[in-house]
C-alpha cells in the first residue's frame, strides 16, 4: 500500500512539472489561451523595425493595449509598415499620438510603444500613426561608436 502511495505521489508531481513546462512555453512564444478578440486596425511605417515581430505586443504605458498582426514593406515609400490590432475598449488614441518601436529591458523582446496626442479627433480603423520613431539597432550603436573611435 505505501509503494502505491509513492507513485501515485511521484505521478502527481511529474503531472504538475509538465503541466507548469506548458504555462512557461505558453508565457515565453507570447501565446495566450485567454486571447481578446475583436478591435480595429491601425498602421504605422518605420524606417527601421529591428526584431519586431508578428504578435509583438502594442502597449501604451506598459499596459498592452493591442498586438503586431503583420509587417510588410510598403512598396512606394520603401518603409515597413506595420499592421497593429488596437483592442475595442481602446478608444481614446488620437490622430497625433505616436509610435515607438522599444525593447523590453537590455536584449528581450521588442514592442511598439505608444504614446496619445493631445487631439480631439479618435484614430478609425485603418488609420495611420505618423510620428514614428525606428528602433535602436545595438549593432548599429556599435559600429557608430567604434567607427568614431577610430577617426579620432
Amino acid at each position: 500500500m505505501r509503494m502505491r502511495t509513492v507513485e501515485i505521489g511521484v505521478g502527481a508531481f511529474m503531472l504538475a512539472g509538465m503541466l507548469a513546462l506548458i504555462v512557461l512555453a505558453l508565457n515565453v512564444s507570447g501565446l495566450n489561451l485567454s486571447e481578446q478578440s475583436g478591435g480595429y486596425k491601425v498602421y504605422a511605417r518605420f524606417d527601421n523595425i529591428g526584431g519586431l515581430t508578428p504578435r509583438a505586443k502594442v502597449a501604451m504605458s506598459g499596459v498592452q493595449i493591442g498586438q503586431v498582426t503583420a509587417i510588410r514593406i510598403d512598396r512606394d515609400l520603401l518603409m515597413a509598415e506595420v499592421e497593429m490590432e488596437i483592442f475595442d475598449d481602446v478608444d481614446y488614441l488620437t490622430t497625433d499620438s505616436s509610435a515607438s518601436i522599444l525593447t523590453a529591458g537590455l536584449l528581450g523582446e521588442q514592442y511598439i510603444g505608444v504614446v496619445p496626442g493631445a487631439e480631439d479627433e479618435i484614430l478609425a480603423d485603418g488609420d495611420y500613426i505618423r510620428d514614428t520613431q525606428s528602433a535602436l539597432v545595438l549593432e548599429e550603436l556599435i559600429g557608430k561608436f567604434l567607427f568614431n573611435k577610430v577617426s579620432e
